[in-house]
Formats: structure tokens, C-alpha cells, sequence
């Protein structure tokens, strides 16, 4: 899961979901930060997940990227 950056220079966040809490994948999502922090959240549009292809964000890899919301194809 990556959060943009809300101004200029403030980079983005990188975060691993490691739990979903809402219905058919749908948030709040508990999510895992570099430094092994842990939160809950409900993503906001300033957030995206990247699917990789283990399944786990790992930044911003060439080819695969892809952006997902729940219930959208």
C-alpha cells in the first residue's frame, strides 16, 4: 500500500497489508510499516495498493503495477 505524499517533497509511504478487516476485502485494513509499525486504516485517495507478484507491496516495480480498489475489476 502506498500513501502519496501530501505536499511537495514529503515522500511516500510504503506499507504491507498484513490483515483484512472489512467484508470481501473491503477496508479498514491492518497494515505493517518499514520500521514494523502497526496500524489500521481506511484508505483515503491519496492511498493506492500495489499487487506484486507475491502478493505483497514492495514498491514500485517496472511492468506489473496496478492499481486496485475493492469492488472494481
Amino acid at each position: 500500500m502506498v500513501t502519496h505524499g501530501r505536499t511537495v517533497g514529503q515522500e511516500d509511504r510504503i506499507s504491507e497489508v498484513v490483515e483484512v478487516l472489512g467484508a470481501d476485502g473491503a477496508p479498514p485494513y491492518r497494515v505493517r510499516s518499514g520500521d514494523g509499525h502497526e496500524t489500521v486504516l481506511s484508505p483515503g485517495p491519496d492511498t493506492v495498493v500495489e499487487h506484486t507478484a507475491h502478493g505483497r507491496t514492495g514498491g514500485r516495480g517496472k511492468g506489473g503495477r496496478r492499481h486496485w480498489w475493492p469492488g472494481r475489476t
